[in-house]
């Protein structure tokens, strides 16, 4: 039998036509058995809602933290302004030594850099002034050979990831107390009888300039042999046991006001943080309040669009 071409192309609507209703045919007991569901704004409103909702309690739990630790360094902090007050007063006496003394470092003076610090965040800037400070320093004075003992772990992961290698010295248990003069002894004590060898101390610390602000500066410290030769201090005869005793009660109360002043300066800026994280905080709950009002109110409109028109 010859295929006849145009027959079949005459033939070709039928079966596509009979093809489509086969298809129809085999899809409607399907679409019988599954029912169609109608999807609307309410349920994908329903879960904006429940994420806002959790937001807005966890925001409201850190506020409660942060309100928290404001009034933890508010009491803390006017223990620390008295103890600075007297800090500060042995420090400038303290300075007052070697000032009138007109003691100078050699030219090829070596000097170590102490950077006080503590062990505590959440206290803003205060630790990356420190660094920031140092390292600045450091890089003016141009020398190959640095030598920096740290008192505060803060500062010491910071500072390590630059100059690793000049750390000789570190101290950890910072900040958790006042300072007091026993622990500057004990300081200054283990960094004499360690070794390192210095003519010239330089002590980075943060100042307290008010309850806004701070600034980090410098305390320094001298040897024995360095104020044995200062021309001030050759007028008067004095004993080199007298003389090596007294430069190192003098290392000891730099460092310790030094430490005092920088703790009173730390509790003020962790006040401060959590008085900015406390605002932060409400501010937020206010916007997230308002978009779960809103959202909620939308939600009631529909539903009752739902109810009315018998959906």
């Amino acid at each position: 039998m010859r295929f006849n071409f145009f027959y079949f192309l005459s033939l070709l609507p039928e079966y596509a036509l009979s093809a489509t209703t086969m298809l129809r045919a085999a899809a409607r007991p399907v679409l019988k058995a599954q029912p169609v569901r109608a999807f609307s704004s309410t349920a994908a409103a329903n879960e904006t809602l429940r994420e806002i909702e959790q937001r807005l309690k966890s925001v409201k739990n850190i506020e409660k933290i942060t309100k928290s630790m404001k009034m933890i360094a508010s009491t803390k902090l006017t223990k620390a302004q008295r103890a600075m007050n007297t800090a500060i007063e042995y420090g400038r006496t303290n300075a007052e030594l070697f000032n009138q003394s007109e003691v100078k470092a050699p030219e090829d003076a070596k000097k170590l850099w102490v950077m006080v610090s503590s062990d505590s965040g959440l206290c803003g800037g205060i630790h990356s002034s420190i660094t920031k400070y140092t390292k600045r320093s450091i890089a003016e004075e141009g020398a190959e050979e640095n030598q920096i003992v740290v008192l505060g772990d803060r500062v010491r992961n910071q500072i390590q990831r630059s100059n690793a290698q000049d750390v000789k010295l570190a101290f950890n248990q910072i900040g958790k107390q006042v300072p007091t003069f026993n622990d500057a002894a004990a300081i200054a004590d283990t960094i004499l009888t360690s070794g390192i060898e210095f003519d010239q101390v330089n002590i980075v610390y943060n100042q307290y300039t008010s309850q806004i602000s701070y600034d980090a500066g410098t305390l320094k410290a001298f040897t024995d042999k360095a104020l044995s030769q200062a021309e001030g201090f050759k007028a008067y005869e004095q004993e080199e046991e007298a003389t090596k005793d007294l430069a190192q009660f003098a290392f000891a109360n730099a460092i310790f006001a030094s430490l005092v002043e920088g703790h009173a300066t730390e509790i003020n800026a962790r006040r401060n943080a959590m008085d900015n994280a406390s605002k932060n905080a409400g501010d937020m709950i206010d916007s997230l309040q308002l978009k779960y009002n809103r959202g909620r109110q939308a939600q009631i409109t529909n539903e009752l669009i739902d109810i009315i028109t018998g959906r």
